[in-house]
């Protein structure tokens, strides 16, 4: 972690990160603003803070995370670990039969062969490279020009990035925040569902909690009865992992004495906490995130199978299971799904069709380039 304690250091950032560091340091009786490598503390500050000196600490800090480099080097060093997990995939490979760890992962995937993968891999490269070295190129022109910043580093790409897109478009994620409360987000999500597949969805006690901020709910179909159950973990806090996910608890199966097990699922994501008795406001990518994990979880909870090992998303090929949570993502960028959530959250007022339009015209900025990224983890990840 990082504490800042003159504010002068902090020009540029949203009001909403400021208060967020500061309740941080408040709760660990420290004085100023803390600063943690977790997402919603870290990301604005790399998007939106002017010290460049700060974005370059907290940028290699947050690279070199449990590894032998860094300011924390070997203290949570995985390398061994890493190292140890390559080598029994390759040992699991040899035993099962299979020339590597690829083969073995394919034998359970819609994908017929390594190169199969490394083909679609290195085509989509092709196809995407040339246009993500434009962007880049576009980037490095604007931070020098207009930034100030002749050689463009790492540590400067979120934050030129964001200064380009205001720039291009006139919105920024920081901005629509106001129009995406969790209190308004959360029912109109349930609205969509009931809608698309006539569920209703209650929010009840849960029967057993890990943590305060876990809430549970039950989903009943349209004749009333009870399909499955779901627990909804939403913000990041110290000692949780990071990211967003969906996991079962429970998969639907018949028992030995023909009872019925319905299913029952975690969805976890880490956004940026409720501060100063307001609701959570979440950026309109944590909407998208939130959707997206509400797919994977109707995709395991209104399986119609009796049988765990292929009820839900068991079973399911890895490369065919985002299906449902892709699909649940398009409703957060049409007017009428929108229409039923997206209110400002003093207000009221429905989110402008003129927002919605930059909302549009922005979707795919810098799409190559983050696309270019998703391949170098891709082909690094089958490679090894």
């Amino acid at each position: 972690s990082k504490l800042v304690e003159d504010a002068d250091e902090l020009a540029g950032l949203p009001e909403s990160a400021l208060q967020a560091a500061a309740e941080l340091a408040s709760a660990k009786q420290q004085q100023g603003y803390l600063f943690t490598l977790d997402i919603p503390s870290y990301l604005p500050l790399m998007q939106y803070c002017e010290n460049r000196a700060l974005r370059e600490e907290m940028y290699c800090a947050y690279v070199t995370r449990a590894s032998e480099l860094g300011p924390g080097a070997g203290e949570f060093d995985n390398s061994s670990l890493i190292e140890e997990i390559l080598s029994l995939r390759s040992e699991l490979a040899a035993l099962l039969g299979f020339a590597n760890y690829a083969e073995l992962s394919l034998a359970t995937k819609m994908a017929e062969s390594s190169e199969a993968v490394l083909d679609f891999l290195r085509a989509l490269a092709d196809k995407s490279v040339v246009k993500a070295r434009e962007e880049f190129s576009e980037l490095q022109q604007f931070a020098q020009q207009e930034l100030g910043l002749e050689a463009l580093q790492a540590w400067d790409v979120p934050f030129a990035s964001e200064k380009l897109r205001v720039a291009r478009y006139a919105i920024s994620q920081e901005e629509l925040r106001a129009w995406f409360p969790i209190d308004r987000v959360l029912p109109g999500m349930f609205d969509i569902v009931q809608r698309l597949y006539g569920l209703q969805i209650r929010e009840t006690p849960p029967p057993g909690s890990w943590h305060s901020d876990a809430r549970f709910f039950e989903l009943y179909d349209a004749a009333g009865e009870q399909r499955a159950s779901f627990y909804l973990d939403l913000y990041a806090r110290e000692g949780k992992r990071g990211g967003a996910w969906m996991a079962d608890l429970k998969s639907r199966r018949r028992l030995p004495g023909g009872q019925l097990q319905r299913p029952v699922a975690f969805l976890v994501c880490n956004f940026t906490p409720p501060a100063a008795g307001q609701p959570a406001l979440l950026t309109h990518n944590e909407v998208t995130t939130l959707f997206h994990e509400f797919g994977h979880g109707l995709h395991h909870m209104l399986t119609a199978i009796d049988h765990s090992p292929v009820s839900g998303i068991n079973g399911v090929p890895w490369d065919a299971v985002e299906l449902p949570s892709q699909f649940m993502e398009n409703w957060c960028w049409e007017r009428e799904a929108l229409a039923l959530f997206a209110r400002h959250h003093e207000s009221g007022a429905s989110l402008p069709d003129a927002m919605l339009k930059k909302m549009l015209d922005a979707k795919n900025f810098q799409s190559a380039m983050q696309m270019a990224r998703q391949l170098e983890f891709s082909l690094f990840d089958f490679k090894t």
